[in-house]
């Protein structure tokens, strides 16, 4: 265990935050600002922890294709490995605890994170829109559908916002099933222990246009499935 770490992590979240903040003040702001940062900061966080990724599975799609990507939730780490994984222009929808922490909220806003308040159904609808916007102009968009951190690991229900948001913005879905951050920070802890590797297993697309409306809960509980193939046996709850 390594609290040591930590500050590493403060001080790599602020060097991109600060500047985030100021470009939004005067205006200097762009989306390619923005990638260039959280490339730079997911990779310097991910060294912080000297933890490596084993990424597996599918070919990562062309770039030029816009996705809506889920995944499961295992630790704050999820978020670098997303911007490592990928490499491309990237968002996320993420819940309202976040966007308190001072200085990160405004840059997370400035840079294009979308923000989702679920004790609020007015504002979780109009965060959804905001979503479907940004999918629409084509940056892919990242949701985790349990809606917060396993602390066991177990993958849980997955929530149905991010499949109206893949039915209502007409592009396909990216699984993507993530194993081991929660070992190197674990939801709710504050202690991080380095030198781990991540596994992360790319899974082919899904086209929510071959399930409709009408059947997103076979949706939702097939793309839970492909997640779940990932993990091991004994963190896969009862998906398969």
């Amino acid at each position: 265990m390594a609290l040591r770490h930590l500050p590493n992590v403060i001080y790599e979240t602020a060097r991109i935050s600060i500047p985030t903040v100021l470009d939004g003040l005067r205006h200097t702001g762009s989306p390619e600002k923005a990638d260039a940062r959280l490339m730079d900061w997911s990779a310097r966080i991910l060294r912080c922890a000297n933890a490596k990724l084993d990424v597996v599975g599918e070919p990562i799609p062309d770039p030029s294709e816009t996705f809506i990507v889920i995944s499961n939730h295992q630790s704050l780490y999820d978020i670098p490995v997303m911007y490592q994984t990928l490499n491309r222009r990237l968002r996320m929808v993420a819940k309202s605890e976040l966007f308190r922490v001072p200085i990160w909220s405004h840059a997370m806003r400035e840079s294009g994170m979308i923000e989702l308040d679920r004790s609020d159904r007015r504002r979780s609808m109009e965060s959804l829109k905001a979503a479907g916007a940004t999918i629409r102009a084509g940056t892919n968009v990242w949701m985790a559908p349990e809606g917060t951190r396993s602390r066991t690991g177990v993958i849980g229900p997955f929530k149905s916002g991010a499949f109206h948001l893949a039915l209502d913005a007409g592009v396909r879905i990216l699984p993507i099933t993530v194993d081991g951050t929660g070992k190197v920070l674990p939801a709710k802890g504050y202690s991080m222990t380095p030198g781990l590797t991540i596994r992360v297993v790319v899974h082919a697309p899904v086209d929510p246009a071959d399930f409709g409306r009408k059947r997103r809960v076979e949706l939702t509980a097939h793309v839970r499935r492909i997640i779940a193939s990932g993990l091991p046996p004994e963190l896969r709850g009862d998906a398969v």
